[in-house]
């Protein structure tokens, strides 16, 4: 039986005056005629060297989004504490005022993708572009807010993410995941205890931090000695 909205060309009526041996016409499927499939995904590998910035391009990064735009405190903000927390993409838009202790100094981080939860220390930076991106909408629950007054979305965080990754320079596409990347690799390369890190990122399963370790480059530092 054809579909609502498909013409099928598996069957030809001949009426007088055709042929049965005519063309068939091209498939119609809910108004599309002879759709084509979407060209297939550039893999990560061929866009961009590699998977993670380093300190010093992380500066480049947030000092391009101060700039940027009406909202740029938010903004930098934003990447600082993506990338000092490790956070993914929808645990950053979705941080609440409860989670963000001021007084304390601590971030209770709540981890998406069934991972671990943990409270995480707020250094002098962080606290000071909090305090200031917090007053400006007191009454509202989340900590990043739009020009509208909702929260901010996953996609517009990407948009704005890669606007500051054009205007920094870096000379790749940079999307939010990277920033969580960045995060694992500075704290591996800093030597830091490998479980440490697993919990600090929420990692349920140590494999998934031991990429880290494993790609650190001070683990080469001792192979020559000129």
């Amino acid at each position: 039986m054809p579909l609502p909205g498909k013409v099928s060309g598996a069957r030809v009526r001949c009426y007088p005056g055709c042929s049965a041996a005519a063309d068939v016409s091209p498939t119609i499927v809910f108004g599309k005629v002879g759709a084509m499939n979407p060209p297939p995904k550039v893999p990560n590998a061929d866009r961009r060297s590699r998977e993670h910035l380093t300190p010093a391009e992380i500066d480049r990064l947030i000092a391009a989004a101060q700039r940027l735009g009406r909202h740029g405190q938010r903004d930098a903000t934003m990447i600082l504490l993506a990338y000092r927390h490790g956070l993914r993409v929808y645990e950053l838009v979705g941080l609440r005022r409860e989670q963000v202790d001021l007084r304390q100094g601590l971030l209770h981080v709540r981890r998406r993708k069934n991972g671990l939860p943990s409270t995480h220390p707020l250094r002098g930076p962080e606290l000071r572009s909090l305090r200031e991106v917090l007053r400006e909408y007191p009454e509202s629950a989340y900590v990043f807010i739009s020009e509208r007054g909702a929260p901010m979305t996953a996609a517009t965080f990407r948009k704005l993410l890669a606007r500051a990754g054009d205007a920094a320079k870096l000379g790749m596409p940079i999307h939010p995941h990277m920033l969580r990347h960045s995060t694992g690799f500075k704290l591996a390369n800093d030597g830091q205890d490998t479980r440490a890190i697993q919990h600090y990122l929420g990692h349920r399963n140590i494999q998934h931090t031991v990429l880290y370790t494993q790609l650190a480059s001070d683990r080469f530092n001792g192979f020559w000695k000129d």
